[in-house]
């Protein structure tokens, strides 16, 4: 038997991992909504073959557009999923016994994040875990254009659900650096934007510091290989971010 949920997902030429997603949450749900914004690489075609609402429609930046996407919904009840994630079958077995009840509680799920089909169980993505889960009446999206939070009265309960969403970061290291680019300058901006500056300790010692945590001392090294490689983009998207933010001051400096 099927809860009153609706899995809500954005997306953007996703053909090569969204199939996934859409096979994991079946057994949970009568409405998936997949909010498409301009794919050209055949996930419209594949996402029709499946018993979906499929709506197109413009980007708003990541907060806004999961907003929007939220508000297409048939069920009040909302799993936020990206279009490289899906759930695994003790989320799933949750998801359809809970009551459902009480709109001002939000659920945490754990993560397992992975690169390829590595799951990364240490450094910076070990013991992930998001609130993901929650009632479209008492919380939704902020309009962040990155890293977008969702918002919800103080009186908010916070539960905890079994399993996990599966988290399927990259299909190569390719799309890695493009993904780990494109958020840095994103969230250069919003720090910019929001008067934030960038020290010299931030471009120059954050990015080994933050090296050293996620691969020395939250043990990323016994990742293999993934475990490096994960460290050294979180490395490279830190100092990345900084400097791009310190570049926008200058600019900005030397016009006024």
């Amino acid at each position: 038997m099927k809860n009153e949920i609706s899995v809500v997902v954005i997306c953007k030429n996703e053909v090569h991992i969204i199939e996934r997603l859409l096979k994991s949450v079946q057994d949970i749900t009568d409405d998936i909504v997949v909010y498409d914004n301009g794919s050209t690489d055949g996930t419209i075609e594949l996402v029709n073959r499946y018993h979906v609402n499929l709506v197109q429609g413009e980007w708003l930046g990541f907060g806004a557009t999961k907003h929007k996407a939220v508000t297409l919904a048939k069920h009040n009840w909302i799993l936020s999923l990206d279009a490289d994630e899906s759930i695994d079958e003790e989320l799933s077995s949750e998801l359809k016994n809970l009551p459902l009840q009480k709109p001002n509680v939000v659920y945490d799920i754990p993560f397992k994040n992975f690169i390829g089909e590595k799951h990364l169980k240490r450094g910076e993505w070990g013991g992930d875990h998001h609130i993901r889960f929650f009632n479209r009446t008492y919380t939704n999206w902020n309009d962040a254009n990155i890293h977008e939070d969702l918002v919800y009265p103080p009186d908010v309960t916070i539960e905890k659900l079994k399993g996990h969403v599966l988290h399927y970061t990259m299909k190569d290291m390719a799309d890695y650096s493009t993904k780990i680019v494109q958020y840095a300058l994103l969230n250069a901006t919003k720090y910019f934007e929001n008067g934030k500056r960038s020290s010299w300790v931030k471009r120059w010692l954050s990015p080994s510091f933050s090296f050293f945590n996620h691969y020395l001392v939250k043990l990323g090294f016994l990742d293999g290989w993934e475990g490096y490689a994960a460290a050294r983009m979180t490395a490279f998207y830190t100092f990345l971010k900084y400097t791009r933010l310190h570049e926008l001051w200058e600019q900005k400096d030397s016009i006024n």
